[in-house]
């Protein structure tokens, strides 16, 4: 599937990072702790899903705990299985 072209914004106050689509919010939700970032949900709404939404999205977080010096903790199931997929980013595992 071709990367999509998605303007992802990094809400820090709300934990949130989140892309508008076709006027609905795809968002990835977490939590900061000691240097860690959880990843709680990422949740997109039905009528987008299979677009590669959430995984842009996932992949706009750990490139944010990449270049901030974090690890993740993968909470969500989604996030679990985009890095098993993905183990390139298996060393920003806390």
């Amino acid at each position: 599937m071709p990367k999509m072209d998605l303007t992802i914004e990094h809400i820090a106050d709300r934990r949130r990072f989140q892309a508008i689509v076709e006027g609905r919010p795809c968002v990835v939700d977490y939590h900061l702790s000691n240097g860690v970032l959880t990843i709680l949900h990422a949740g997109v709404p039905p009528a987008l899903e299979g677009r590669g939404i959430a995984g842009e999205l996932t992949r706009a977080v750990l490139d944010h705990v990449r270049t901030h010096g974090l690890k993740v903790e993968p909470a969500c199931s989604y996030a679990r299985s985009y890095i098993d997929r993905h183990p390139e980013n298996r060393d920003l595992l806390a």
